[in-house]
């Protein structure tokens, strides 16, 4: 059985539709993985499966496109890649609430941040289905557009790093 965070895009914080964690909880459980565990209400799920990763997005976007009557992307990663993640965060001196990775389905392609818009203060680095931002002066100000990031979903490294502890947590009991 595998770990896996799933990354709900646009749920509960506007363009998807309101889905309260419990619908979740009952959705997952309903598609038969195990030990399912919902973080804050943005949609972030940790669950159980002997599933491939491409089939439990495959599950819960056909499930979320039946409960929202519109598409709903999930960005699926192991609790191993999700470590990676965090580990790979190419700001360390930063706090973590000022950065966000960037979820995306495939590789960002090789010249993704060679045309950003709306650059102030912000760094970004390109990792290897995320991109890395960092907003020194905080995302609710930035006017950043990254074309090559508009299909995924982003994630502070502190809602990261809770992820990667549940999922941890969850590895460790049996």
């Amino acid at each position: 059985m595998t770990i896996y965070v799933a990354l709900l895009r646009a749920v509960n914080v506007g363009g998807t539709g309101k889905l309260r964690m419990a619908d979740l909880v009952a959705m997952c459980r309903d598609a038969g993985f195990a030990r399912v565990e919902t973080y804050i209400a943005s949609g972030n799920v940790v669950l159980e499966s002997d599933r491939s990763a491409t089939d439990v997005k495959l599950e819960l976007e056909t499930r979320l496109q039946d409960h929202f009557g519109k598409p709903a992307p999930v960005f699926v990663r192991t609790d191993s890649e999700m470590a990676t993640i965090l580990e790979a965060n190419p700001f360390p001196a930063a706090p973590r609430n000022q950065i966000v990775a960037i979820f995306l389905d495939q590789p960002p392609p090789a010249d993704a941040l060679d045309h950003v818009k709306g650059v102030k203060d912000e760094r970004m680095l390109v990792g290897a289905r995320e991109i890395y931002v960092h907003y020194p002066s905080g995302m609710g100000r930035s006017k950043l557009k990254i074309a090559a990031a508009a299909a995924g979903t982003a994630r502070s490294l502190n809602t990261v790093a809770k992820l990667v502890e549940m999922a941890s947590k969850m590895s460790d009991t049996p």
